[in-house]
């Protein structure tokens, strides 16, 4: 095979079934020179056979001894990644089969010498299918404000998911997801990658991927404790403007923080907020909602509220 223009990673554990669908829509693209690097977090004798009996020689797997989490199986993949450039696919999303070609003619086009290139998304749950980002960046619009500064009441304002991202390799290593950071992997790997000179943000207008929110299926990287969310959010304080800092904390970080039910909990992230963010009128309501509305209903209502008729199957496009 000749040498693959992009690297697909994809970590999985202990869902053979969901990483085959996976699979099959890296393999479905339209751009053809691919590898698809399949990680397996830890031993899975099933995962294993499943991926053997695929039959396409662009498949290669690697079998870590243990399981290190998410973040650590897309560092290996990417080690492992042969291509100038690398996508990631998480195991139970699936991508558009023009998903790779938009990215990379984009790529291309890029005035950054490394570009980040992410796109819309189809967020499937099983109420609706919701296309997230609602909106792009504007023009000189401060980047870390876009990721958190909510303008209503629903996220998707800004957003970037691990399945939409596609980036030079070279940029992965020297910037590699943090081992052991749960469910704020993307926005803390963004943030990071952000703030160098040479990287800028590049979007595609339409939706590439489908993402399958399916709040009651275990992932493989589980929720973060809200412990290490604070944690996070005070480590992130220089990466971003005053006005994203105050919209972290009282969105992304709160609804991790409400878990603990808390009264000292709620009150400490709210002056966090204050003392070191510039919070808005809707910073204050989204703050009240998430710690008091219970995020079943928050979810039946954001869908309704934002939700769309549903897309096709991706692998149902697979020959």
């Amino acid at each position: 095979m000749q040498s693959p223009q992009v690297s697909v990673v994809i970590p999985t554990r202990r869902r053979p079934e969901l990483v085959l669908r996976a699979v099959r829509t890296a393999l479905a693209q339209t751009l053809r020179g691919i590898e698809v690097v399949v990680v397996i977090d830890g031993p899975d004798a099933a995962t294993r056979q499943a991926l053997a009996d695929c039959g396409d020689p662009r498949v290669r797997v690697v079998e870590l001894d243990e399981s290190h989490g998410a973040p650590a199986a897309r560092n290996v993949g990417v080690q492992h990644a042969t291509a100038a450039w690398t996508a990631f696919l998480d195991d139970d999303d699936e991508w558009l089969p023009e998903k790779l070609s938009t990215q990379l003619a984009l790529a291309e086009q890029s005035p950054y010498a490394l570009p980040v290139v992410v796109s819309r998304l189809y967020m499937r749950t099983p109420r609706a299918d919701v296309v997230l980002p609602r909106r792009l960046p504007e023009t000189g619009e401060a980047l870390s404000e876009y990721l958190a500064v909510r303008r209503g009441l629903f996220h998707g304002d800004g957003f970037i998911q691990t399945s939409t991202i596609m980036a030079p390799t070279e940029l992965l290593r020297r910037v590699p997801f943090t081992d052991g950071l749960r469910r704020l992997q993307e926005l803390d790997w963004s943030l990071r990658c952000l703030q160098l000179p040479d990287v800028g943000l590049v979007y595609a207008d339409q939706p590439l991927v489908i993402w399958h929110a399916d709040e009651n299926r275990a992932r493989v990287s589980t929720d973060a404790p809200w412990r290490e969310s604070i944690e996070w959010l005070k480590e992130s304080r220089q990466r971003v403007t005053p006005r994203a800092y105050a919209a972290l904390a009282t969105s992304v970080v709160a609804s991790m923080a409400a878990t603990s039910r808390s009264p000292r909990v709620f009150f400490g992230l709210l002056r966090e907020a204050h003392r070191h963010g510039r919070p808005g009128v809707t910073d204050y309501v989204t703050y009240a909602q998430v710690w008091l509305v219970p995020p079943s209903f928050r979810r039946i209502v954001r869908d309704r509220a934002i939700g769309r008729r549903p897309v096709a199957s991706a692998a149902a496009t697979t020959p």
